[in-house]
């Protein structure tokens, strides 16, 4: 059951920035018509495929012409489609960039960690959202973030600090109440837990790792009837969450299924071999 990390990214858009401090050449109609064609697509307004962000971002940067705020946010949205790709590295390279030309930025500094969490470097990470939350301390998505990087570290306490101030910041916030109600469930906390899962899937939320975080709850609480409703919600959004059908499988066990159980056991199994390690970590076992 590997743990969560919500992660919550930031961007924005470029917009009126790029029209300030314009050269006056940079006023003929037709150039200008094709300079300001970039903005859009790279600020990925609607459903903009991601080559064509970073293809209209990439122009933009190469064509000079924006304020030195306008390129860091252009630098920022490359960063953000590469991440999306899985290009962590080049994103990186971006973020550092956009940092360089506005080292206030804290949108860049975030999204800089975001890249690093996927990559699995959680210290760069963690410092990473560190400077956003000095640049910003207000910035409940980078509390979110770091404590996903803290849960990946297995550093619960961390965590739930930083869900608190997230949601202290943005009460109605589904990734901090999911994050929080797993970390609750970790350390014991079963009925506030149940609270934040309760109230993220109230504000509508259809994550199946809040599902599977209940699940978990449930399942350690002795309502196995509960726990396998739960479970059979988080694997109608992801069939393959090794997790919920790990742990669906011990709650039809306990309830006297064993063809049941052992098959949801054997197929999270072969999903992920280490599973039953994780629940074994967080109290949880066939016996």
């Amino acid at each position: 059951m590997e743990p969560r990390s919500s992660v919550a990214k930031s961007g924005v858009a470029l917009g009126v920035l790029l029209l300030i401090g314009l050269p006056v050449a940079a006023q003929n109609s037709k150039v200008k018509t094709n300079y300001l064609s970039h903005i859009e697509p790279c600020n990925g307004v609607g459903a903009t495929p991601l080559d064509v962000r970073i293809d209209a971002c990439t122009a933009f940067i190469e064509a000079s012409q924006g304020t030195t705020a306008a390129l860091a946010i252009a630098y920022n949205n490359r960063g953000n489609a590469y991440t999306a790709k899985g290009d962590y590295d080049k994103a990186i390279r971006d973020f550092d960039q956009s940092i360089a030309l506005k080292p206030t930025y804290a949108k860049a500094f975030n999204n800089r960690g975001v890249a690093y969490l996927r990559k699995g470097e959680y210290e760069l990470a963690i410092e990473a959202f560190d400077d956003a939350i000095k640049l910003d301390p207000d910035y409940g998505a980078a509390f979110v973030n770091r404590a996903g990087a803290y849960l990946k570290k297995n550093d619960h306490q961390r965590a739930a600090h930083d869900y608190d101030e997230a949601i202290r910041l943005q009460p109605d916030s589904q990734a901090a109440r999911s994050g929080r109600c797993w970390t609750r469930a970790v350390l014991g906390a079963w009925q506030a837990a149940l609270e934040d899962c309760d109230r993220a899937l109230q504000s509508g939320s259809t994550s199946a790792a809040v599902y599977d975080s209940r699940g978990l709850i449930h399942l350690k609480m002795g309502e196995f009837g509960a726990a396998i409703a739960d479970y059979n919600s988080a694997l109608r959004a992801a069939p393959e969450l090794a997790s919920a059908l790990f742990g669906r499988g011990l709650a039809k066990l306990k309830q006297g299924d064993a063809i049941g159980g052992d098959s949801d056991i054997s197929a999270a199994k072969t999903i992920q071999g280490n599973i039953g390690d994780e629940f074994a970590h967080y109290g949880v076992g066939r016996d």
